[in-house]
């Protein structure tokens, strides 16, 4: 995925000795896909985050938190979602020799370390991956969310307490479809087992 120009800050004037700090505040539209399938933030939308990089020997410390505005849909319901939110994170970027030693040394997550560029480092990753842990998996638009109705998909809070669908027998809905249009269904009906006693016990 290629970096957000917004997200990615210049390291160049943050000394390499260990301990020294740069503060830094963004203000820039969200990157597409910056969280879950059923919530996150839409793309364009404001971001605001601050940050502050430490240098490290084997490379950069950042401690950060994003203000980020929220939108997806209930997973019950299908409603709308829409919400204010600040994601914290912390993250250790690590120097390209740094990374390799890593993984010289066998450490299995060595592919999955944030690696700095030559003179930049970007924050999105780390964003990203914070983000996507502090939602929730099923966002619901309340905890008792009734969900949607099996039969018509209304929404069941929006209807009547005894709201219900008439339920036919599915051994007969085949025999419906074969009648004449406009025929009395009651015949097929009054076929239905256990509904009339056959012709031999008619005579008994």
């Amino acid at each position: 995925m290629a970096p957000t120009a917004g997200l990615v800050v210049d390291i160049i004037d943050l000394p390499q000795q260990v301990g020294s700090i740069k503060n830094i505040h963004l203000e820039t539209p969200a990157p597409a896909d910056l969280g879950a399938e059923m919530i996150g933030a839409r793309e364009g939308s404001p971001l605001v985050l601050d940050a502050e990089l430490t240098s490290l020997d084997n490379g950069i410390l950042v401690r950060g938190h994003a203000d980020v505005h929220l939108a997806g849909q209930c997973v019950r319901c299908l409603r709308d979602l829409e919400d204010d939110t600040t994601i914290s994170f912390d993250e250790l970027y690590f120097t390209p020799e740094a990374a390799r030693a890593q993984a010289a040394e066998g450490d299995e997550e060595a592919d999955e370390l944030f690696i700095l560029g030559d003179s930049t480092l970007d924050l999105e990753p780390a964003l990203r991956d914070a983000l996507v842990l502090a939602l929730p998996f099923q966002p619901l638009c309340r905890e008792d969310c009734a969900g949607l109705c099996p039969q018509c998909g209304e929404r069941l809070d929006d209807l009547p307490a005894d709201h219900h669908h008439e339920q036919l027998d599915p051994r007969w809905s085949a025999l419906a479809s074969l009648l004449p249009d406009g025929a009395d269904t009651d015949a097929a009906d009054s076929e239905a087992p256990g509904s009339a006693v056959d012709d031999e016990g008619a005579q008994r």
